[in-house]
């Protein structure tokens, strides 16, 4: 992401910013290898059939035909070939009866994990006897995660001068996180709640009069009543340790989990300085019952708002999971609540202000959690990586002459993508990949579609394009909805 030369001196205003395109280019001429293997092994079966004869075209014209329909007909944005291994994986998931998921209660869970379904299920949680917090454990990516509370004032109702202010603080936080070098990932998620009505609840409680008459019990009902109905954001902040990266740190702590949770209470202070230097509200990072609250919200939207406002309910680890999980191709369902996951496949290619996603963050009447997944990427892999990408467009460059090809402006602005990446790089500045999901809850399939559709144009308004991630919800919604740093 560049930004634009700033504005004359004296205007206080947003400098616009440019995102780099996601990558088209493929193995050669902008084919990828699953569709060079396709293409290939139709050409091969060409000249096989022209070498035995005319006679035998007939019979290897359909599977010519296919190799060329698989490597170069596209559906929802891919080529064929590339929907094969999820359909594949779809169908062996669906005969082993993997689409569903059923609580069994009857059965207790073994202590420490999470009550979730799928490959979440071995996740575990590590409480930190010193401040409470706790921490989730994934024994197979090696990953030991902590979520963070994050307050903040409506950065859409801010000056142009404060907004900006807290971008290039933002930008900072970003940059701590780059140079770690000892996090897997951080995911900043968005979520929009029911109001619960607690706050009102408790003000009445405690300043209320009551004194029996008819104004005292007409206010009451109406607080009862009305509380509810409102609607709230919450946002948290959630970082992964990688504890390979880290495992020197986490000898010279003690080693094991106890020198794992002391590396990243580390890391979780050192992210908290940097957000509160960048004008935020960082809280402690969470607790079992918190955790626990946001895991059961998640697939049980409806009773968010009760749990929230009847002290200690629902705030057992042990049963936050989903009762039941049922996944179709577009949706999942989850206890009392419809679920889709969107992802953001092109972000905008012309320079937009920062507050470009308003139309989606505040789009009123819509169930939707937003998460932004960032990944810091070493700057000697960066580096390979960006010179790899510049030896793969320079090939394509010359292939392309050699056939009489030549480059169209796509293809121009990605290599520009690539240089200005080279230059950031190179001035210090760190990398990220970054990965935008949008969840979207309802209580039924009907309303599920036009939540879709409302956030879908609510995107293009925002000049991004939004792809359903058909086939594989249920792992999309693990990592879209849950503030546990789960990777796509």
């Amino acid at each position: 992401m560049t930004t634009t030369p700033s504005r004359p001196a004296g205007e206080a205003e947003l400098q616009p910013v440019k995102f780099s395109r996601l990558s088209r280019r493929g193995v050669l001429l902008g084919l990828s290898g699953p569709q060079l293997v396709a293409a290939g092994s139709g050409a091969a079966i060409l000249v096989v059939a022209l070498y035995l004869g005319e006679t035998t075209l007939p019979y290897t014209a359909p599977l010519i035909a296919g190799s060329a329909v698989l490597a170069l007909v596209r559906v929802a944005g891919r080529p064929i070939i590339e929907w094969l291994p999820l359909a594949a994986r779809w169908g062996r998931r669906s005969m082993t009866g993997q689409l569903e998921y059923r609580a069994r209660i009857s059965r207790p869970r073994p202590a420490g994990t999470l009550a979730l379904p799928g490959d979440a299920a071995r996740l575990r949680q590590l409480v930190d006897a010193d401040t409470g917090a706790v921490y989730v454990h994934d024994p197979h990516t090696r990953t030991l995660v902590a979520v963070i509370g994050v307050a903040h004032p409506a950065f859409i109702l801010l000056e142009p001068a404060d907004q900006q202010r807290r971008i290039a603080g933002w930008g900072r936080v970003l940059a701590t996180a780059c140079r770690s070098g000892r996090l897997a990932c951080l995911q900043v998620m968005e979520r929009t709640l029911p109001a619960s009505g607690k706050g009102l609840t408790d003000w009445w409680t405690h300043r209320g009069r009551f004194d029996g008459s008819w104004p005292s019990r007409t206010y009451g009902e109406l607080i009862e009543r009305a509380g509810p109905a409102g609607e709230r954001h919450a946002t948290t902040i959630s970082l992964a340790l990688n504890l390979s990266s880290a495992g020197r740190s986490i000898q010279a702590a003690g080693g094991g989990m106890r020198g794992a949770v002391a590396v990243l209470r580390q890391e979780v202070e050192t992210l908290t300085a940097a957000m509160r230097a960048a004008e935020l509200a960082p809280s402690a990072p969470l607790g079992p019952g918190d955790l626990a609250l946001m895991l059961r919200s998640a697939y049980d939207p409806l009773v968010a708002s009760t749990l929230e406002r009847y002290g200690e309910l629902g705030r057992d680890l042990a049963s936050a999971g989903p009762v039941s999980v049922a996944e179709t191709s577009g949706s999942i369902r989850s206890d009392s609540a419809h679920h889709a996951v969107l992802w953001i496949s092109e972000w905008p290619r012309a320079h937009v202000f920062p507050t470009f996603l308003s139309p989606v963050l505040l789009s009123s009447g819509v169930r939707r959690t937003f998460t932004m997944l960032f990944t810091p990427v070493r700057a000697d892999i960066a580096a390979r990586d960006i010179r790899k990408k510049k030896t793969e467009y320079l090939s394509d460059a010359a292939q392309r002459a050699k056939i009489g090809q030549i480059d169209d402006a796509a293809q121009t602005a990605e290599y520009a993508d690539v240089l200005q990446q080279e230059a950031d790089l190179t001035a210090g500045h760190g990398i990220l990949r970054a990965t935008g999901l949008i969840t979207l809850s309802a209580e039924s399939p009907g309303e599920l579609e036009r939540a879709v559709a409302a956030i879908e144009q609510a995107a293009i308004q925002s000049s991004c394009e939004t792809r359903r991630l058909w086939g594989q919800q249920a792992q999309a919604f693990t990592a879209a909805a849950l503030p546990i740093c789960r990777a796509m």
